[in-house]
């Protein structure tokens, strides 16, 4: 590593490990350099793990935003091997601002199913989660639905949701073109805008919480937020909020519920190449993709891997088999739809 790229990551580096401020020259197996949007307590006991068992030391930044426009900037010169993150769109953003690098790996192919990897190895999906109803356990008695049922007027200021722009969102309306089409996903999302209980706000626990506080009856949100809120043992009223609510998957009797992944890139400029592959692998492997995923209430993306027995008490679910790539596709046409209906604005609008 350069003295540049030392210094760079010295000033935001957290340590794991033991490890000092800065990284030491690498000496044996070396070292690998990960920028994460992941908080670090998701992914501290599994790089302890890889580097008991490969000797390798990982160093990490963790951000809530700005990494991918970081790695751009510090371009050559930057320390990065590795971004973590979350949803297709961020790593679709990635590939797109000329961070990621193209690897070819049979493990990664071999491990990860071709819907969840980038058709030409620039990003691969380490967990799925699935974008979920979640009704009221005591106004709606019902054990299925489906996302074009959301457009039924019988909802009628009933459901919360966050915002139409937020990359989880855009996702799931970039599926619906995908199976539907531009003009028929525009009016699906007028009649769900006109459906809404308040204008959209907050992330999807705040949902969750709009139906147990009566606001709202159903909500969308990520299957992961039920296991967050269940172990909240700090703020015990998420608990509340989750045992009110039923997690519905939506069109698990026909195409399938629509499912995102969490992610891994190898960093364009990456000084530890080897090393960031090593870790993608670990993360894809049996071990990894069991830990990972339980840590973060989340699925694996790999065939056979168990399910945490949290997630396995929501019972099984058909995924929308669908290649992310093909939604990725759809995505700048899903995000200009939530502006053209305003969906934001809220259902007076």
């Amino acid at each position: 590593m350069t003295r540049r790229r030392e210094g760079l990551f010295a000033l935001l580096i957290l340590p794991l490990l033991g490890l000092s401020a800065a990284p030491a020259p690498a000496e044996g197996p070396g070292e690998v350099n990960v920028y994460s949007y992941r908080q670090p307590y998701l992914i501290d006991p599994l790089f302890k793990d890889f580097t008991a068992q490969t000797g390798i030391k990982v160093n990490v930044i963790f951000a809530e935003k700005g990494l991918i426009e970081r790695m751009a900037a510090e371009g050559r010169n930057s320390p990065a091997d590795v971004l973590l993150t979350v949803d297709i769109g961020n790593l679709t953003q990635a590939v797109d601002a000329g961070v990621s690098q193209p690897i070819h790996s049979e493990i990664l192919d071999a491990a990860i199913p071709a819907a969840y990897r980038d058709k030409d190895g620039q990003w691969f999906g380490l967990t799925r989660r699935a974008r979920v109803v979640y009704a009221s356990k005591e106004r709606v008695k019902l054990d299925h639905i489906t996302y074009e049922d959301l457009a039924d007027p019988k909802w009628r200021g009933k459901i919360c949701i966050r915002s139409g722009q937020h990359v989880y969102n855009v996702a799931l309306i970039a599926s619906m073109i995908t199976h539907h089409g531009e003009e028929w996903t525009e009016q699906w999302l007028k009649d769900v805008k006109a459906n809404l209980a308040h204008k959209p706000a907050g992330d999807d626990r705040m949902q969750v919480k709009g139906v147990y506080s009566g606001e709202c009856d159903l909500a969308v949100g990520n299957t992961y937020y039920m296991g967050a809120m269940l172990k909240n043992d700090k703020e015990p009223e998420q608990k509340e909020w989750a045992n009110s609510v039923n997690m519905l998957f939506p069109n698990t009797d026909d195409r399938g519920t629509h499912v995102n992944i969490s992610g891994a890139i190898v960093a364009k400029n990456a000084p530890h190449k080897d090393n960031a592959v090593k870790l993608i692998e670990f993360l894809a492997s049996d071990e990894g993709q069991k830990d990972y995923a339980e840590v973060n209430n989340e699925y694996p993306v790999k065939d056979g891997v168990p399910w945490s027995a949290l997630v396995q008490s929501w019972g099984n679910f058909k995924a929308d088999p669908i290649s992310l790539n093909e939604l990725a596709a759809a995505r700048k046409k899903a995000s200009e739809l939530v502006d053209k209906v305003d969906f934001d604005a809220g259902p007076s609008s």
